[in-house]
């Protein structure tokens, strides 16, 4: 038996939280942006009469305003959408436990267990969607399907508040006419790769000879493969499964340009300090480090580094990913936003374990050294509040927003 996969996605949900607080920016054209007179200043999120005159996610207050001199610009409340976004869950919560949100604003939904009691999957669909606006205020499009990929696509198939059903019977004739890059994971580098092989649909992707999917994307062309032939098989988790951590990370956007070794090694510091400190408090180590840096044109460039030996030191981690900044990055060329995620987790038991058959005795010393340390200063922090104990490199410049958690235990 087929499994009825619903995804639901809000409509322009920050737009949309901001107008339920604010009447009076349904009016007319609005966007939610950062502060105008700082750098933080591009647009998060438009509503749908400012998506009529050009306005784009991620481009600039001036870029947006320049399209549309009357747009109404309005200061994100996060913790609103927080709100918000817990609500939606609680309303899909009352048809299925199976929920798993995949960001703020969407949520997969395993309905199969309660078609009984509710009816087909497209018919919990609409009453997903009436309940929404009369209940929360907010609208949601839902795409319906028999796997997690396609019920993604159905939901961006069909906007605002609507429903679009991709079944077994047809997907051949809905979904694989569709742009290759409609497809979950498919974003601009992949369609670019994509169009060199002559795929430009998701059926001239599931076209594709395995072998050269996977010689040319490696594990990621299995998945896409998998996806556009309706073959996804991956479960929809239970909103009260407890999750896998399989990255902690953080990034931040500085108020000003970092320009040179020491104030990018500034504002390393200020990240690794806290993944290592969450690394600890989990009893985690890693064995992989990403960085991303983003330049002034958001333009990003992301490398990461396998560790010789698992860490959770906040040293390790400042060393591995200067290393990094400084074999990818030309030194003097201004730095807008760095992130490092720490992946390749296992539990500091098993590290340590793997690590006692091979260190030398006088390593092995210095590293445990290095180790109490850390736990000496986060237990410091613990008693006296975070700003007690700081690092001398983070101390300034480093006066950003922290934009982004990854994977937060």
């Amino acid at each position: 038996m087929d499994r009825t996969i619903l995804h639901c996605d809000c409509n322009s949900f920050y737009a949309s939280v901001e107008t339920l607080l604010d009447p009076s920016l349904a009016d007319g054209p609005s966007a939610v942006c950062g502060d105008p007179e700082s750098r933080h200043g591009i647009i998060l999120a438009k509503n749908e009469q400012a998506k009529k005159y050009g306005v784009k996610t991620a481009e600039t207050i001036w870029q947006a305003k320049r399209k549309c001199p009357e747009l109404r610009l309005v200061a994100p409340h996060r913790e609103e959408y927080v709100k918000f976004s817990r609500r939606c869950n609680e309303l899909y919560l009352q048809y299925t436990d199976l929920v798993d949100p995949f960001g703020i604003d969407e949520s997969f939904l395993d309905v199969t267990g309660s078609l009984h009691l509710f009816g087909t999957g497209a018919e919990i669909a609409d009453e997903l969607r009436r309940r929404m606006r009369q209940e929360i205020g907010l609208t949601i499009s839902v795409g319906v399907s028999f796997n997690r990929a396609f019920a993604k696509l159905g939901s961006d198939y069909k906007k605002p508040d609507g429903t679009t059903v991709f079944s077994r019977e047809n997907y051949r004739e809905t979904v694989w006419p569709l742009p290759a890059d409609t497809l979950l994971y498919v974003g601009k580098r992949a369609m670019d790769r994509l169009e060199r092989l002559g795929v430009r649909t998701i059926g001239d992707l599931a076209a594709c000879e395995p072998a050269l999917m996977h010689s040319v994307f490696g594990k990621m062309g299995d998945t896409l493969l998998r996806y556009a032939r309706g073959e996804d098989d991956e479960r929809v988790h239970s909103f009260y499964e407890e999750r896998e951590v399989k990255s902690v990370g953080n990034s931040m956007t500085f108020a000003h340009n970092l320009v040179g070794e020491d104030e990018c090694r500034m504002g390393l510091t200020a990240l690794c300090d806290n993944v290592g400190r969450r690394l600890r408090g989990r009893g985690l180590m890693c064995q992989t480090v990403q960085l991303i840096i983003r330049d002034p044109d958001f333009k990003n460039r992301s490398r990461q580094t396998t560790l010789e030996r698992p860490t959770n030191s906040t040293r390790a981690l400042i060393e591995a990913s200067m290393a990094l900044l400084r074999a990818n990055w030309t030194q003097g060329r201004p730095v807008r936003l760095l992130s490092v995620t720490a992946t390749g987790l296992l539990p500091e038991t098993q590290a340590c374990e793997q690590l006692s058959l091979f260190d030398a005795a006088g390593a092995a010393a210095s590293r445990e050294k290095q180790h109490q340390l850390d736990q000496t200063v986060d237990e410091l922090r613990r008693r006296f509040g975070d700003r007690s104990v700081v690092f001398a490199h983070s101390v300034r410049k480093t006066e950003g927003k922290n934009e982004k958690t990854k994977k937060m235990p």
